[in-house]
């Protein structure tokens, strides 16, 4: 069985760019997971779309400790928080390609409200 590379063409860039430009300010983390080959690259996709639109982000971190673990993409709340809205529609504008986001309420996520974590796990 063959392995393809998990990355977002340039057209899902500019369609996710569109989508997310209507929550401006948002704050948000990309993690990732280091037994994944493709994660980190994956991983700075979405990075780079975070940025073009404006939001508080940090570098890309490794999810290697993280208690919530997740196969493929998840967004991670804290477990008292909803998913934001620009959440909401990342996850709705990347089910229009097939890919699917899993949520997460991690109780022990020190994620602020209205805040979240965009988890790339392993390939499925």
């Amino acid at each position: 069985m063959s392995f393809t590379s998990r990355k977002l063409t340039t057209h899902q860039k500019a369609v996710l760019i569109q989508v997310l430009l209507a929550f401006p300010d948002q704050c948000a983390a990309v993690h990732h997971s280091p037994s994944a080959s493709d994660a980190l690259a994956y991983a700075q996709d979405f990075l780079t779309i975070f940025k073009a639109v404006g939001w508080k982000v940090n570098d890309v971190e490794s999810a290697e400790h993280s208690s919530a673990q997740a196969a493929g993409l998840a967004v991670v709340v804290s477990g008292d928080h909803s998913l934001p809205p620009s959440a909401e529609a990342l996850r709705d504008a990347l089910r229009i390609y097939g890919i699917e986001v899993e949520t997460i309420c991690d109780p022990t996520a020190k994620i602020a409200p209205g805040s979240f974590v965009l988890r790339i796990g392993s390939d499925l």
